[in-house]
C-alpha cells in the first residue's frame, strides 16, 4: 500500500508540475514575440505612411534614407514595395526579399512572395505568430500601404530573432530548473508524507499483530490522524476491550468451576477410600474402579485450572529429561492399565533433556494415555515412545514424544478435528467432554510445542509431541 501511495503521489505530482510548466512556457515564448511584435508593427506602420508618396511617384525621395538608418541603428532590415511586388525603396542597396529570408518563401520562382502578397491584400503579417528557440528565421511584419481604401503597396521589416530566442531560451531554463526543484522537493517529502498518512494503519498493524500473539491489552492510539482511520481506531479499541472482557469472564468462570468442583471432589475421594475396610473381596474390584474415576475427575479439574491460566503472561520454564518424564506417567497409568486389560509400555532414547512450563509435558502425557485407554478398546497396546532429538545445521532441533495405540483409531479427516474444543467422536464411545486434547494444545503452545494425530499402522492412533529444541 504505501508504494501504491507513493507512485500515485509523484504521478500526480509530476502532471501537476507539467501541466503549470509547458503552459507557462507557451505564456513566455508568446509575450517575447507579442512585445517584439508590438514594437515592429508601430515602425512598420511608421514607414507605410512615410512610404505613400514614393510608392505612388515611384521615386526613393528620402524613404531608403529613413530605411538605411532605421537598420542601422537597430539592425532590422525593410523594405517598400509597390502592388506589382516590386522594391521601390530598402535599407541596404540592391536588397531583394529573397536575400533576407531565402528560405522563408514556400513559393521560390513566384514573382511576388506569399507574405508580400498577403500585405498586398490588405492583411498583417506577423500577428498571429510566436517565435519559437528552435526557430532560426526573422520575424516578419507587414503593413499594407493604403490611399483612398486602395491597397498601392506594402512595407516589410525583418527583425532578427536571434536575441528573442536567447532571452525565451534563457526564461524557459530557469521554469524548468524552479519546477524541477519543486518536483524534487515534492518527491523527497513523499516518504515521510506517506508515513504520517499511513501512521494510524501501521499502528492499527502493530496493534491486531499484537493482539493475535496474545497481548490482549495493547490498544490502538486514536488521537491523531484522520477522521476515518480514529474512527476505525476506536472500534478496533472497542472489539479489543469486548474480546478481553469475554476471554476473563470465560478463564474465571473456568478456573471458578474447576476449584469448585475440586473440593468436594477431594472429600469424595477420601470418603470413597475409607469405604475399603468395609467391603468384601467381591467389592474391591468395584472399589478400585470408582478411586480410579474420582482421581480422573480430579485430574480433569487440575487442567481445567491449568487452561484457565494458560494465558497468563509468565510461565517458569524448566528443564526435565523426557524419557524420565514418559516412565514416570507410564508407572503411574499401570495399575489402571492392568485392570482395562491393556498393555502399556515405555520406550525410546534416553538422557535427553527438553524445556518445557513446568508441569506442562506430565499433563499432556496423561490425556493421551488416558484417551488411549479409554478408547483403545480392551488389550489395546500402548507405546510411549521418546525418538531420537533431531538436529539442524543451523542450530536448533526438535525432540518427538509419541503416544502410539493399536486400537481401532480414527479416520484421517476426523484427527483434523480431534483437537478441538468439544469434538467428539461421532459413535460417542466411551463418552467424554471433548476437551482433552484441546487442553493438551493448550499446554503444548505455552512452550511452543505443538500435538499431532496421525493415523498408526496397521490401526490405531498415533499422537506426536514435538518440542523445540535450542
Amino acid at each position: 500500500m504505501r508504494r501504491r501511495l507513493v507512485t500515485v503521489y509523484v504521478t500526480l505530482l509530476v502532471a501537476a508540475c507539467l501541466a503549470l510548466a509547458v503552459p507557462l512556457c507557451v505564456s513566455i515564448a508568446a509575450r517575447g514575440t507579442s512585445d517584439m511584435l508590438l514594437d515592429r508593427i508601430n515602425d512598420t506602420a511608421r514607414f507605410a505612411g512615410l512610404a505613400e508618396p514614393s510608392v505612388l511617384t515611384g521615386s526613393e525621395g528620402t524613404l531608403s534614407a529613413e530605411l538605411t538608418a532605421y537598420e542601422e541603428v537597430y539592425g532590422i532590415a525593410a523594405v517598400v514595395v509597390d502592388r506589382d511586388g516590386a522594391v521601390v525603396a530598402s535599407s541596404r542597396p540592391g536588397l531583394t526579399l529573397a536575400d533576407l529570408d531565402p528560405d522563408g518563401w514556400p513559393e521560390s520562382g513566384e514573382a511576388v512572395p506569399g507574405p508580400v502578397r498577403t500585405a498586398l491584400a490588405g492583411n498583417r503579417m506577423g500577428a498571429d505568430s510566436v517565435v519559437w528557440p528552435w526557430q532560426d528565421g526573422p520575424l516578419i511584419v507587414a503593413e499594407p500601404i493604403g490611399r483612398s481604401g486602395e491597397v498601392v503597396g506594402a512595407a516589410v521589416t525583418f527583425s532578427p530573432t536571434e536575441s528573442l530566442r536567447r532571452a525565451t531560451t534563457v526564461q524557459w531554463g530557469v521554469a524548468w530548473l524552479v519546477v524541477t526543484a519543486l518536483m524534487l522537493v515534492g518527491i523527497t517529502a513523499a516518504g515521510p508524507l506517506t508515513r504520517w498518512i499511513l501512521r494510524p494503519i501501521d499502528d492499527l498493524d502493530e496493534a491486531t499483530r499484537a493482539v493475535s500473539g496474545g497481548s490482549l491489552d495493547t490498544r490502538v492510539r486514536t488521537a491523531a490522524g484522520p477522521e476515518e482511520l480514529r474512527r476505525l481506531g476506536e472500534s478496533f479499541n472497542q472489539m479489543a476491550d469486548t474480546i478481553t472482557s469475554m476471554l476473563e469472564s470465560q478463564r474465571t468462570f473456568v478456573a471458578y468451576a474447576g476449584h469448585q468442583v475440586r473440593n468436594p471432589l477431594a472429600a469424595l475421594r477420601l470418603r470413597v477410600g475409607g469405604l475399603s475396610r468395609h467391603l468384601g473381596p467381591e467389592g474391591a474390584q468395584d472399589h478400585h474402579l470408582a478411586l480410579d474415576e474420582v482421581d480422573r475427575l480430579t485430574r480433569i479439574c487440575d487442567g481445567l485450572l491449568t487452561l484457565a491460566r494458560a494465558e497468563d503472561a509468565e510461565h517458569s520454564m524448566v528443564w526435565e529429561d523426557a524419557r524420565e518424564v514418559a516412565e514416570d506417567r507410564v508407572a503411574a497409568w499401570l495399575p489402571i492399565a492392568d485392570r482395562a486389560g491393556a498393555e502399556l509400555t515405555c520406550e525410546g532414547a534416553s538422557g535427553v533433556s527438553v524445556p518445557c512450563a513446568e508441569g506442562t509435558l506430565d499433563q499432556a502425557l496423561d490425556v493421551l494415555i488416558d484417551n488411549a485407554l479409554k478408547f483403545g478398546g480392551a488389550g489395546v497396546r500402548i507405546v510411549v515412545r521418546v525418538d531420537e532429538p533431531v538436529r539442524c545445521a543451523e542450530g536448533g532441533g526438535h525432540l518427538d514424544m509419541r503416544v502410539v495405540d493399536d486400537g481401532p483409531g480414527l479416520p484421517v479427516e476426523e484427527l483434523e478435528h480431534a483437537t478441538e474444543p468439544f469434538w467428539r467422536d461421532g459413535g460417542g464411545s466411551g463418552g467424554g467432554s471433548g476437551l482433552g486434547l484441546s487442553i493438551v494444545v493448550t499446554l503444548l503452545e505455552l512452550q511452543g510445542a505443538e500435538l499431532t494425530l496421525r493415523p498408526a499402522h496397521p490401526n490405531g492412533i498415533d499422537a506426536r509431541i514435538r518440542i523445540p529444541l535450542p
